[in-house]
């Protein structure tokens, strides 16, 4: 019994550390060859956690059936690298969350249509501390 507290105890405090994709929104239209900006928000927790990275990918989804992404699985397939590196949430003068943003590249050769832009993100969560990884995805659309 005891045992199962602690793992909720972990599960609760994980669920507290999740990024959020700001921008782009779903949908977004975005041109091949542009560069733009991406949010990635992190809300504030109770919960102690410590930053350590995070990659940013857009996947094509022409190449599934029907060129639908709902075949497409985020955690397993990044795509083509937009930034990968530190990531470093601050609070802004804003009503957002701590986030943080980075300005990417849309390379001019990507194909048009339906494309999954995912978020990995990696960190250190709580006192002791445990390894925490999560995956957020959006859809979007290149022009």
């Amino acid at each position: 019994m005891k045992s199962f507290f602690v793992l909720a105890a972990l599960a609760t405090s994980a669920l507290a550390q999740r990024i959020a994709i700001g921008i782009p929104t779903d949908r977004q239209e975005i041109p091949a060859g542009s560069n733009f900006t991406v949010e990635v928000d992190r809300p504030n927790s109770l919960t102690g956690s410590t930053e350590v990275a995070i990659a940013i990918g857009l996947a094509s989804c022409s190449r599934f059936p029907g060129g639908s992404c709902a075949s497409l699985d985020p955690s397993e397939l990044l795509g083509t690298i937009l930034y990968a590196g530190p990531y470093s949430p601050q609070l802004s003068n804003s009503s957002k969350p701590p986030h943080q943003n980075f300005t990417v590249t849309i390379p001019n050769d990507f194909p048009h249509g339906d494309a999954s832009f995912t978020v990995s993100h990696f960190s250190l969560v709580g006192a002791g501390p445990f390894a925490f990884f999560e995956t957020q995805n959006t859809t979007v659309q290149i022009v």
